[in-house]
């Protein structure tokens, strides 16, 4: 799918407000889901009685190291809530990826605040409304550094019920923006000219045209790899760059010309949000017709209240984990609509095939995203925990999967191979 011009008034659902009074927010379609579908109770009068819950800290290794400006990554480092209902013979799994340059979050700090989400007294044990998890999450801390904990639990939480109604997850949402195919983008690491140009002419094979460079602080780097970019994938692939927040002032505005040469569409995360250089950056850019998108500074909706007050960003990379879960993740979309700015669905390094079909039922679930980043599972990741392959196919094309739930199985053996069992953490009902 093309993304919109560079302009608000190509985005009529945002800017002119067009379903004010009919559905004019995420809360107002939650409503309107649940009395059109009958969601305000469970088919058949089914009652998920939770039996006990498991928290798993994974490893999950690449296929090879991945570049960017601020790290080298071999592996990533997720959790694994897994929700079990025996009388369903159910098992809902959810995921979160903690990264700690974005909200703070480790690995172990995640787990364990996963763990006393669930001991909590508002834990929902037993569900009979799906508007229960809503109202959980509603509960929970609105900090950053307990996204992913949210994420993981609220996601386990929500393939469970939607696998005992048999049903795919994204017929419990809004479906006002619903698309049945997106197409994502590739993401090109920091690296040689040899591995950039191999990686270019996969991406040209395969037909990718949305794609999104890691940038470093070497200029002359830089250079020669959006030239090597654009010379093999062509003049008709749309090119964001992304520095990971390490450009200074000065390396930021020398990279100007080279944005406008290459017809760049996006920058994101140029330089520290605080950098006094940022508010020129940004302006400049804007004049050219190149927008301004925030990530690791936009974790969460009052972190993005106050970047869109500045008025630098036009742009926001939302990403499931890091939002915690689909709710408040929906909910800051709803807000970026109402607010004339446009969102691309992004996704953390390294998700397993559980991560990537919850980032996949929420990229369907936004037409309107300007671009999408996911389902990398094949492509990254030389062990996964899923039955199912979850990638993106030619041209970056992907549908709903084929399932209930999140669309995924699980395969035991390899979450038991790829977690540490001595740190299997479970909760049991009392």
């Amino acid at each position: 799918m093309a993304p919109f011009p560079l302009t608000h008034k190509a985005i009529s659902p945002y800017a002119s407000h067009a379903t004010k009074g009919i559905l004019s927010s995420y809360q107002e379609m939650v409503g309107v889901v649940r009395v059109l579908t009958g969601l305000i109770g469970l088919q058949g009068g089914r009652t998920v009685r939770i039996n006990r819950v498991h928290v798993y800290k994974i490893l999950l290794p690449f296929q090879g190291d991945f570049y960017s400006a601020r790290k080298k990554s071999a592996y990533a480092e997720n959790i694994i809530v897994e929700v079990v209902a025996d009388k369903w013979g159910i098992r809902g799994y959810g995921e979160g990826a903690p990264r700690q340059d974005e909200t703070g979050e480790s690995q172990a700090s995640a787990a364990k605040k996963a763990t006393d989400l669930i001991n909590g007294t508002s834990f929902p044990w037993e569900l009979s409304d799906v508007s229960q998890i809503r109202d959980f999450v509603d509960g929970l801390p609105e900090e950053k550094g307990y996204s992913t904990a949210i994420c993981a639990v609220e996601m386990a939480l929500w393939d469970a019920v939607t696998k005992t109604q048999d049903r795919y997850i994204t017929e419990y949402f809004p479906g006002g923006y619903y698309a049945d195919t997106i197409h994502y983008g590739f993401t090109i690491p920091l690296a040689q000219k040899v591995s950039i140009l191999e990686i270019c002419k996969w991406i040209s094979d395969m037909g990718i045209k949305h794609l999104r460079i890691k940038m470093g602080e070497d200029f002359q780097r830089n250079k020669k790899t959006i030239e090597t970019v654009r010379s093999v994938c062509g003049d008709d692939c749309e090119l964001r760059i992304d520095p990971n927040g390490v450009w200074n002032q000065h390396i930021a505005f020398q990279h100007i010309p080279l944005i406008k040469e290459h017809k760049i569409k996006v920058v994101e995360e140029p330089m520290e949000k605080d950098d006094p250089g940022l508010g020129e950056f940004a302006e400049i850019i804007r004049s050219m017709g190149v927008l301004l998108m925030a990530c690791q500074s936009a974790p969460t909706l009052k972190d993005i209240e106050k970047l869109i007050k500045k008025g630098y960003h036009q742009m926001i990379n939302v990403k499931l984990s890091r939002s915690g879960g689909f709710h408040r993740t929906l909910r800051i979309i709803d807000y970026l609509r109402n607010s004339g700015i446009f969102f691309q669905i992004g996704c953390n390094l390294g998700e397993s095939g559980i991560l990537s079909a919850a980032g996949r039922a929420l990229c369907l679930l936004c037409k309107d995203a300007m671009y999408y980043d996911g389902s990398y599972d094949r492509f990254l990741l030389k062990e996964n925990i899923t039955a199912d392959d979850v990638s993106f196919g030619l041209g970056g094309e992907a549908g709903p999967l084929n399932g209930p739930g999140l669309g995924v199985k699980v395969n035991s053996e390899a979450l038991e191979h790829l977690c540490d069992e001595t740190e299997i953490v479970t909760v049991a009902r009392e």
